[in-house]
Formats: structure tokens, C-alpha cells, sequence
């Protein structure tokens, strides 16, 4: 990308010096001339700030970093009233410089069974009130990462698996898997991101006899 912006910026520079040397030999009044360079200037400054910009913007990006997470869920009962959930989220990382992660957690939120009532409250805050910008389903459980003593430090090009237990109810049929962490180089006014997220819903099924 930098090349590219680099060569463009060299064709205007080049296309600009042609255009003025044809200018210089049209018969043509001084004042005539001077006025149509300096259009031509101007246009060129024009295309040159343009691609500087981009040139600008895509270095910031280079210098960011870029997190993909997925995650994978599976579940067994245990005893007669629990189930054992184990979630693993994949972190990413697809830019060029690493990722220092200093807050992060793995929630899993109740989705079934709900009462028409909760539902009913549930859409509300979302879609009528604007509460909330997602569906706040009640949190069974959540674990925190990397934990308050050590970082997170995933470098450029590498995966990096956090895997977490969960025991919840056997009355549980289907939960939401959240997955969050928070990019610690974010700031307020950056082009940064604020931090990296995956949802899945599972379905807790049982088993069938054999």
C-alpha cells in the first residue's frame, strides 16, 4: 500500500511537470500562462494532499492492533442437576504489531428458559426505552482474563486459546457465550479499537437414551 501511494504520488509529480513544460511552449500572453500553471498547481496539491492522507491514515493502521475472536462451546451433564460447559475463544492477531490485553472476561448469560414476562422487559429496554444497545440476559456466570497481576500479550501473526469451566443448571436450555477483551492501547479520539467481542448461542441438548 505504501508503494502504491508512493508511485501515485510520483506519476502526479511527473504528470504536473509535463503538463506545465507543454504550457511554457502554447503561444500564448505571459498573464495567460501563469494563470493556467497555477491551476494547474493548485490541482496537483489538491491530488497530492489526498494521497498524503491516505498515505497517513493506512500508517496509523499499520501501527494498530487488529484482533479476530471465535470461540468454541461444548457441554456434558454431571451429577443429576448441573452441567459442565467449556468455552474456548481463539484470539487472532492480524496486524503488525501486538496485542497487550489487560481486561478481558468469558460470560455465559441464560437465554432459555424465560419467562414471557422477563422476555417482555428484555425487549423493552432495548427497542422502546434505549437502555441498553443489546439484550441484557442474565449473567450465570463469568470469569475474568488474563487476571489483575499479568497481561495478555498476543504477538503479530500468532493464535492464542483461553479456555474456561463453567457449571451451571440443568434447567438451562440454551445460553448465550459472550467473549470480551479490551484493547489497552484504546484512547478517547484514537482510531484504535475499543476492544474485540464473539457471541454464540448454544443449545444445551440432552442426550438420548441409548
Amino acid at each position: 500500500m505504501h508503494r502504491q501511494v508512493q508511485l501515485s504520488a510520483l506519476t502526479v509529480i511527473v504528470v504536473l511537470v509535463l503538463i506545465i513544460g507543454s504550457i511554457m511552449f502554447i503561444p500564448a500572453s505571459a498573464k495567460d500562462k501563469a494563470v493556467t500553471v497555477q491551476s494547474v498547481v493548485t490541482s496537483a496539491a489538491i491530488l497530492l494532499g489526498g494521497f498524503f492522507a491516505v498515505f497517513k491514515l493506512q500508517i496509523f493502521r499499520d501501527f494498530e492492533p487488529h484482533l479476530s475472536i471465535s470461540q468454541e462451546v461444548s457441554h456434558r451433564f454431571i451429577g443429576g442437576d448441573y452441567v459442565h460447559i467449556v468455552v474456548t475463544a481463539t484470539l487472532n492477531n492480524r496486524s503488525r504489531v501486538k496485542a497487550e490485553l489487560l481486561k478481558g472476561f468469558l460470560r455465559v448469560q441464560k437465554i432459555l428458559p424465560a419467562a414471557d414476562e422477563e422476555v417482555e422487559r428484555l425487549y423493552a429496554q432495548v427497542f422502546i426505552d434505549g437502555e441498553y444497545e443489546d439484550l441484557q440476559w442474565p449473567i450465570l456466570d463469568e470469569i475474568r482474563r488474563p487476571g489483575i497481576q499479568k497481561k495478555l500479550v498476543v504477538e503479530p501473526g500468532e493464535l492464542h486459546q483461553e479456555t474456561c469451566e463453567f457449571i451451571i443448571s440443568s434447567e438451562v436450555k440454551s445460553v448465550l457465550v459472550y467473549t470480551y477483551f479490551h484493547n489497552s492501547r484504546y484512547s478517547i479520539g484514537s482510531q484504535a479499537a475499543e476492544g474485540w467481542a464473539a457471541t454464540t448461542v448454544y443449545d444445551i441438548v440432552k442426550p438420548s437414551p441409548v
